[in-house]
């Protein structure tokens, strides 16, 4: 089966959703889209798949446009194949018929959708499960088939929105071995909250803002440079804001003193045991207010309390600035 060589281009302004996003992706690129809820995810992603009408802007697929200029394509022939949290499986088909679905509306052949099927049953290590009926699998199980099936209508571009919201660590760990496969070369824009998903499968991070593009990097890079509070909380990072931007550290670079020692001023608000280690979250009480996480050694727990005043002291040894967007 061909991979496409298509890439993808997307200005979409949606003003009852105050949403006005520019995105571009290369060519068998996979690209993450994060920010929080809200900030227009859905929206491009349902403007790209031609499930929703922007006001004013342009998507086009591999040169071709299927909006804009007064042109809009139905979403059936965009070559887009949209895949969720749920896998929308026809119950009443077996999974064989299921994939076979895309290319036989298509107007393939009963053989070559057949062949179609087994090529991506098998892709997704599901060609065991050819005779069984949705009902029959395990979540893990009916995402790697929608994704056969997705595959099966050959799209020029692939779009994933949370696909592993909704499954277990196992089953989630699962899906994403089958879709580092699957997704190499291949256009894709995947939605989603888990950095390792990010990690996983994405070339680069597109992160979303109050419906903006704010940060567009490669995706190791965005997360360990994170432009946003949001992006830093994905990775498990501390940003606090400074006079000349902001700085991001991890949780074990953050010392909790005294007030008035030097650092942040601060007051906790929540006292923990993980992993052997105190954990404690504080909240700075000076500047704009940002939340802190100060992973401690675990004779720290005896000495700290919530609402107790602290100074945050991060290590200057560990601090990165933040990337300015």
């Amino acid at each position: 089966m061909a991979v496409s060589d298509t890439d993808l281009e997307a200005h979409v302004v949606r003003a009852d959703r105050g949403v006005a996003v520019t995105l571009a992706v290369a060519a068998g690129d996979t690209t993450a889209v994060v920010g929080r809820n809200g900030a227009g995810k859905s929206t491009l992603v349902q403007a790209i798949a031609g499930l929703l009408r922007p006001d004013d802007g342009t998507v086009a697929i591999g040169g071709r446009t299927v909006f804009g200029d007064g042109v809009w394509v139905p979403p059936h022939r965009r070559r887009v194949a949209l895949l969720g949290q749920r896998t929308r499986l026809f119950p009443h088909l077996s999974v064989r018929a299921n994939v076979e679905f895309a290319p036989r509306s298509a107007g393939r052949s009963r053989a070559k959708a057949r062949a179609a099927a087994e090529h991506w049953l098998d892709a997704v290590d599901g060609a065991s499960l050819g005779h069984r009926r949705p009902h029959e699998l395990s979540g893990g199980q009916a995402q790697r088939i929608a994704i056969a099936r997705a595959l099966a209508a050959e799209p020029d571009v692939l779009l994933l929105d949370e696909p592993m919201a909704a499954l277990d660590v196992a089953a989630a760990a699962d899906a994403r071995s089958v879709l580092r496969h699957v997704l190499a070369e291949r256009t894709t824009v995947l939605v989603t909250h888990d950095a390792t998903d990010v990690l996983a499968l994405a070339d680069t991070v597109a992160v979303l803002h109050e419906g903006a593009l704010v940060d567009h990097r490669p995706a190791r890079e965005a997360l360990l440079t994170p432009a946003t509070r949001f992006v830093a909380q994905l990775t498990g990072l501390n940003y606090l804001p400074t006079d000349a931007g902001a700085i991001v550290f991890p949780p074990d670079a953050l010392d909790l003193d005294a007030p008035g020692t030097g650092g942040t001023p601060a007051r906790i608000t929540d006292v923990t045991l993980l992993a052997g280690r105190c954990r404690a979250t504080v909240e700075t009480t000076e500047g704009p207010p940002s939340s802190l996480t100060a992973d401690l050694p675990l004779e720290r727990y005896a000495e700290l309390a919530a609402g107790q005043a602290v100074s945050a002291l991060p290590d200057p040894a560990r601090v990165r600035d933040a990337a300015r967007r």
